[in-house]
């Protein structure tokens, strides 16, 4: 006998995505109406430093743009040929965003060593009022992605990417600082270089995080081997083996098994209390377990013999 089962738990999808549109949408704009001022800043004043930060924002803004997509994309519902639907499409995304941080941080340390060899010339009061806008900006367009992020992905790599533009503003903003108190032109490369190192430390995470979940591998914090002793403990299951954990996008661990009871024992019962326990121990609510009795001792087993034909 055995028993299949799919448990699921979405929870309120629908209206945490337009609440999660609505916070992206926000910082969509106000990072693209800055960006735009900025830019334009930079070619009045003829500040290199303007417009290198500029074009990082830019690259955010096409950031929260891929986030937004995959946000739409992931709401879709599942077709026949798409069981899960579209929900892997936030794990791209947000994979996307992290290699984009990595390329960032290494355009920023390529054009900081050009500066030190060639420190240009910087308006430091321009620096200030400009950078003292975008860190309002942007420190306001990442609280408002962080109270929606928890643990998904693609809008922890939103965040990041408006973090690091509001660290990116304050970098400016204190070289800027320097700039006119001392008159040290070798502050705006040094506030570049640290820049990128913040930038690179904090897009690992996200980074590592996708390809786990790409990869199919257990999610992080979760233990199979753990899952695996806690399911053989239950009582009447006799083995668990082909054990599978993994996710199909942030928040949604899966788990699949091939149970063994004891002879006699109702295979139902016993895979209901196996999901009950996964999902109140380990937080897995989406399984499928194939659940059989065991072989019982005096009955013949008959296979097909090798070489021969129909028995």
């Amino acid at each position: 006998m055995a028993a299949h089962d799919h448990a699921h738990g979405h929870g309120d999808v629908h209206g945490f995505a337009g609440g999660t549109l609505r916070s992206l949408g926000i910082a969509l704009g106000l990072n693209a109406a800055y960006t735009a001022a900025e830019a334009a800043a930079g070619i009045a004043t003829g500040s290199l430093s303007l417009l290198a930060d500029a074009g990082h924002n830019l690259s955010d803004v096409l950031a929260l743009g891929i986030a937004a997509g995959a946000v739409v994309l992931a709401g879709r519902p599942a077709t026949p040929n798409r069981s899960f639907g579209l929900k892997r499409a936030e794990i791209l995304a947000a994979l996307v965003n992290a290699v984009s941080l990595v390329v960032i941080a290494v355009l920023i340390f390529i054009e900081a060593g050009r500066r030190f060899s060639q420190p240009p010339d910087v308006p430091g009061g321009w620096l200030v009022a400009v950078a003292a806008l975008g860190l309002a900006i942007n420190a306001a367009g990442a609280a408002l992605v962080f109270r929606r992020g928890g643990h998904d992905l693609n809008l922890r790599a939103s965040f990041v990417h408006l973090a690091g533009d509001a660290l990116g503003s304050l970098g400016v903003l204190v070289a800027g600082v320097v700039i006119i108190t001392t008159g040290w032109r070798y502050a705006d490369p040094a506030f570049s270089l640290l820049l990128g190192v913040l930038i690179l430390v904090s897009s690992w995470g996200v980074l590592r995080d996708s390809v786990l979940v790409l990869l199919e591998a257990a999610p992080r914090g979760m233990d199979a081997d753990a899952i695996g002793r806690a399911m053989a403990a239950t009582p009447g299951v006799v083995e668990v083996h082909d054990l599978h954990v993994w996710q199909i996008t942030s928040g949604f661990p899966t788990l699949s098994a091939h149970v063994r009871v004891r002879a006699g024992d109702d295979c139902h019962a016993i895979r209901r209390t196996l999901e009950q326990m996964l999902c109140e121990r380990f937080r897995v609510t989406h399984t499928t377990l194939q659940v059989d009795h065991e072989q019982a001792d005096g009955l013949l087993a008959i296979s097909r013999s090798p070489g021969t034909g129909r028995e």
